[in-house]
């Protein structure tokens, strides 16, 4: 993939999650696409009042479609899920995308590199810091819990 294509869909990514700001409530809002072979295949922004993740909705609407594809993610996807729900690293890895490209680092105690870690454990390759800039005020007032 190109680095205009990895923009323009980070870019998608990032207007996804700031539709949703002020609904998600404790929760930062987060976009997801999933690209496979140039075309969107799976959305997803977080829920009303943090649930569900933006990686959930985008996995659950590219079903098949995720094996080898590119998720682009505005925020790292978490490691751990206080719910004890299977974390969105780890629901990345297990639908056999290929590459997780990410905006923004997340300092929960739930993501911290941990999101980051399992999906290179399994194999994913993973790029962090796509459009930093233009998804920071996404997450300026976002206090993660420690």
């Amino acid at each position: 993939m190109s680095f205009l294509a990895d923009e323009t869909w980070m870019r998608r990514a990032i207007a996804l999650a700031r539709a949703g700001v002020g609904r998600t409530g404790r929760n930062p809002s987060v976009g997801c696409v999933i690209v496979a072979d140039g075309v969107a295949v799976g959305e997803g922004a977080t829920g009303q009042g943090g649930r569900p993740h933006a990686e959930e909705i985008a996995l659950d609407a590219a079903g098949a479609a995720a094996k080898a594809a590119t998720a682009y993610v505005t925020l790292e996807p978490c490691g751990e899920r206080s719910s004890g729900a299977a974390a969105c690293g780890e629901r990345l890895a297990r639908a056999g995308v290929a590459r997780v490209v990410v905006a923004a680092s997340d300092a929960s105690s739930l993501a911290a590199g941990r999101g980051l870690r399992r999906l290179r454990d399994a194999g994913v390759a993973v790029e962090i810091g796509l459009l930093a800039d233009e998804a920071a005020d996404l997450y300026a007032a976002y206090r993660p819990r420690a």
